[in-house]
C-alpha cells in the first residue's frame, strides 16, 4: 500500500474514533437530584391528647400479633374486643380494651387525624410516588395519591432544631418496602414527625420507621419491621409479626 493511502486510512479511523467518543450535544444531561425547598411556615405539633399520647398502639377493630414482638408502651382498642398474641409477644405496658382510656384515646385520635389532615401552608411541598432517597426539612408535605419508601432511604433533617415538626399528609396508602429506613438527622425527633394516612399503612420486613402513624384504616408490620413512634389506626386493625415498637 502506498504511503498516501496509509495516511488517508489512518485519518478515517481517527475520525471514526473521535466521533464515537464525542458526546451528542442533544442528549440531556442526567439530573436525578430532587430539590426539596426550605419552608418558612413553622408547623406546631399535632396534639395526640392525653389518652392517645400514652399508647404505642391503638386500633379500631383489633390488634393481632404473631412471633416475638416487643412493644414498649400501652396498647388500646376501641370499639373492637380482641387483642391477641401477648404472649408470645412481650408488652412493656398495659392493655386497654374499651375502657375509659381506650375510648378517650379514640376520640383523641380522631381529633389528631383531623388536625393533621386539615393543615395548610402557602409554602407546603407536594410529594408523589417513591420518596426514598429524599431529605425532608421541617414543614408540611402533601401527596394527592399513595406514597412509598421503596428505592433508597428517607431522611428527616431538622436543621439543628430539636423541636422542628414534620407533617406528611397522604391522600391514600403508605408503603415502606423491605429493608428501607427512615433516618433522623440535624436533631430531628421521631415524636415530631406525623404521618396522616388516608387509607392504610404497610411496613415491609426489617424496615425501620420513625414517627406517629395516624391511619384511617389499618396498619400492618411484616416480620422484623421496627417503629420508633406510635401506630394508631382509626377504623381497622393493627397487625404485628415479630416487631419492635417503641412509643415516642
Amino acid at each position: 500500500m502506498k504511503k498516501s493511502h496509509l495516511l488517508i486510512a489512518f485519518a478515517l479511523v481517527s475520525l471514526v474514533f473521535i466521533g464515537a467518543c464525542k458526546k451528542d450535544k442533544t442528549d440531556p444531561a442526567p439530573n436525578n437530584d430532587v430539590i426539596i425547598p426550605l419552608q418558612t411556615t413553622v408547623q406546631v405539633s399535632v396534639s395526640m391528647g392525653t389518652a392517645a399520647s400514652t399508647l404505642a398502639i391503638l386500633a379500631g377493630s383489633g390488634v393481632t400479633n404473631t412471633g416475638s414482638t416487643v412493644v414498649t408502651g400501652d396498647i388500646g382498642l376501641s370499639p373492637g374486643t380482641s387483642i391477641g398474641g401477648f404472649p408470645p409477644g412481650l408488652l412493656n405496658g398495659t392493655i386497654h380494651i374499651n375502657d375509659a382510656i381506650a375510648n378517650q384515646a379514640k376520640l383523641d385520635l380522631t381529633a389528631a387525624y383531623n388536625d393533621a389532615a386539615g393543615r395548610v401552608a402557602t409554602d407546603m411541598v407536594t410529594l408523589s410516588g417513591n420518596i426514598g432517597g429524599l431529605t425532608l426539612t421541617p414543614g408540611l408535605y402533601k401527596s394527592t395519591s399513595s406514597l412509598a419508601i421503596s428505592s433508597g432511604d428517607l431522611t428527616f433533617d431538622a436543621k439543628g432544631d430539636a423541636n422542628a415538626v414534620f407533617i406528611i399528609q397522604i391522600a391514600s396508602a403508605l408503603t415502606v418496602t423491605s429493608g428501607r429506613q427512615v433516618i433522623l438527622s440535624g436533631g430531628a425527633q421521631a415524636s415530631n414527625i406525623f404521618w396522616q394516612v388516608s387509607s392504610s399503612a404497610t411496613f415491609g420486613t426489617t424496615s425501620v420507621f420513625k414517627g406517629t402513624v395516624i391511619a384511617m384504616e389499618s396498619i400492618s408490620f411484616s416480620t422484623g419491621a421496627t417503629l420508633d413512634g406510635k401506630a394508631q389506626a382509626r377504623t381497622g386493625a393493627v397487625t404485628l409479626e415479630g416487631n419492635t415498637i417503641v412509643k415516642k
